[in-house]
Formats: C-alpha cells, sequence, structure tokens
C-alpha cells in the first residue's frame, strides 16, 4: 500500500527551484540548510538530533534507519524534510503479503499493443518512508535493500536508474516483534544510520499539544507554513563541500581504532566491520561540513559514532541479561578509545 504526497509549498505561488539556475557556493548551500531546519521545526517539535542526522544521510548519499514507538512523528518528519527540500517523496507500508514487484515496479502486458510495459514502483521517488521494514518477508526486504545499494532496477536486463537525490528512511517498530522479520546484521550494515526517534520532553510534548489545539492539520504543510527552503542544487553544492573536508591521519587512526575496539570488547559477539569505519568517516566529513569546519575533529567522529555503529555491532546476550545495550558499550568505548589532542 503506497501513498504518494507532493511536496507542500507547490503551487502556482510559489517558485520551483530550478536545478539549471546558477549552482549556489557552499556558504549559500549551507545557509540553505541552516534554515530548512527552521522550516521542519515548524511541523516537527523537538527532532533537532533526526533532522541533523537525515541531512548528514543526504550528503553522504546513505540511508537511515528510524526508530521509534508509534507516533513520534516520523513519519511526518520525513514528508516535512521533502517538503523543505522540494522533492518527491512516497511512503511504502510493509505488510506480510508485500511482493517486490510491490516495491520496484513490474512488467504489465499492454493488451493494446501486445507488449510488456514497466510500470514503476514506489522506489522511483527521492525520499522513500519505508514503514514497518521488519514486517515484509526476506524477499522483499531484500529487494529494497538491494535498490538502496545500487540506485537502480533492473527488470529483463534493462537498468532504470533512480532519481538522484534517493534516500530510503526505513522505519522500525522496537516494542512489537510479533509477526516480524528482522533484518540481518548484513542487511543492517547497508544503513548508513541508525537514529533512535526519542519520545519529547514535557514542554515539547505541551507544544504539539498547543499546535494540534491551534488547528494543526499534518496533512496540510502548506498550512503550517513549511516551504522550500533549499533544492537539488544546495544539496549537490552540499556534497561537493564535504567531500572536500580534510580529514588528518591521526583522526584517521583514531576512527580505526574505535571500530577496532568494538571487534575486541568482550560483551560484544559482532564488532564493526570497514564499512562501518567509512561510514563514520563519511557521517564525521559531512558533520564537520555543516558545521562550517574544513577539517574533521575528534569531536566530530564522536558525533556520528552512536548513529553509525549502533546497528552494525551485536551485544552478547549474557551482557545484554546484564543490562548491556549497544549505545552503552559504544559510550564506553568512547570514553576509553584515546583521542587525538
Amino acid at each position: 500500500m503506497t501513498e504518494t504526497a507532493a511536496p507542500a509549498g507547490r503551487s502556482g505561488a510559489e517558485p520551483r527551484w530550478d536545478p539549471a539556475a546558477a549552482e549556489p557556493d557552499e556558504t549559500a548551500a549551507r545557509q540553505a540548510l541552516t534554515r530548512l531546519r527552521g522550516e521542519v521545526a515548524k511541523a516537527v517539535v523537538g527532532q533537532d538530533g533526526t533532522v541533523t542526522g537525515l541531512l548528514v544521510a543526504l550528503l553522504c548519499r546513505g540511508h537511515v534507519l528510524l526508530e521509534g514507538v508509534p507516533g513520534v512523528a516520523k513519519t511526518l518528519l520525513v514528508r516535512t524534510l521533502a517538503a523543505a527540500l522540494e522533492l518527491d517523496t512516497r511512503r511504502l507500508q510493509f505488510t506480510p503479503d508485500l511482493m517486490p514487484g510491490d516495491v520496484t515496479g513490474s512488467l504489465i502486458f499492454d493488451a493494446r499493443t501486445a507488449s510488456f510495459e514497466f510500470r514503476e514502483g514506489p522506489v522511483f521517488t527521492n525520499l522513500l518512508l519505508a514503514d514497518e521494514i521488519n514486517r515484509t518477508p526476506p524477499k522483499t526486504q531484500a529487494a529494497l535493500l538491494e535498490v538502496m545499494e545500487e540506485r537502480q532496477v533492473s527488470v529483463e536486463g534493462r537498468p532504470r536508474p533512480l532519481p538522484d537525490p534517493f534516500l530510503v528512511v526505513a522505519t522500525q517498530n522496537p516494542i512489537e516483534y510479533e509477526g516480524t522479520y528482522p533484518l540481518p546484521e548484513a542487511q543492517l550494515d547497508r544503513f548508513l544510520f541508525k537514529l533512535t526517534v526519542p519520545l519529547p520532553s514535557r514542554d515539547e510534548e505541551f507544544g504539539v499539544l498547543r499546535a494540534h489545539h491551534n488547528g494543526f492539520d499534518p496533512r496540510d504543510l502548506a498550512a503550517a507554513g513549511v516551504r522550500p527552503a533549499a533544492g537539488t542544487a544546495d544539496l549537490a553544492a552540499a556534497r561537493r563541500g564535504a567531500l572536500k573536508v580534510q580529514v588528518a591521519d591521526v583522526v584517521l587512526a583514531y576512527i580505526v581504532d574505535l571500530c577496532r575496539a568494538t571487534r575486541n570488547t568482550p560483551s560484544l559477539e559482532l564488532g564493526a566491520s570497514p564499512r562501518g569505519a567509512t561510514a563514520v568517516l563519511n557521517a564525521a566529513k559531512a558533520n564537520a561540513w555543516l558545521l562550517g569546519r574544513g577539517f574533521v575533529t575528534p569531536d566530530d567522529v564522536k558525533a556520528v559514532a552512536r548513529p553509525a555503529l549502533r546497528h552494525r555491532i551485536r551485544v552478547r546476550h549474557e551482557a545484554e541479561l546484564e543490562g548491556a545495550t549497544a549505545d552503552a558499550v559504544l559510550e564506553a568505548l568512547l570514553a576509553t578509545v584515546p583521542a587525538p589532542r
């Protein structure tokens, strides 16, 4: 079951971003992404850290696994981000009977032309919200994850590229496991980040209730004042800027030591792979660029280490019985692995 959302602000009165226009410089792109945070905050309260994680993923061309209890605005967050970037977005509800063709698209026989035509699936969008990805069988999960890696759909030997940018935000419910198909570690490793969406604070929840009392409708983002703040040209400039961020050898060694420490920790039965180290590196460069720096510091590494590694490690069962969690183990490693000065 898919739901297509047209980006808020696409009306006759709103100018559309023109990719052919003069490309913005890095400073203009950074300012645009800063404005974007304000637009998202008009509809989503208290999720600044999650918004930052999604922006870093966009700059790294990565994908994000969102985990949070129902009702913390995961869907609204993705829709609002797409509206502020003026990108197309679709929502795909994963169910036990969902087939791979329902995700990627399939060949349909056209009786009028006596030929097969390809009908695009919901992955042909910019931001795909894969809702409750662990409720669909592994075959369908694998079809989506292959698309995430290759960024194209191949049917009958013909590749069909996906739009750029392309970001998959998959959600999981951390409290219901009955009738689910947990993603194996090899597939979890395909996600750049695993972001945990927290419950709002008392003041933030008060703000949510006051907004709804005053007539806020999450289905009408334009009425909430959400307007495009950045476009694909800004994202392209930001990506180029993040690639140019410098990383000293001592910081590279710090990332290596941190990831190797996960493989030697007694409370873990699975540590981070070299792909995990690469994820930390790329995310740290994007984080440094968003903060206006041309070089990565150990603080950038620490800022992205938990979301980049928490889904790539596995805690031993006996350690879990003693209360250990992936985040707690990573926190301890960040406190003990020596960081360069």
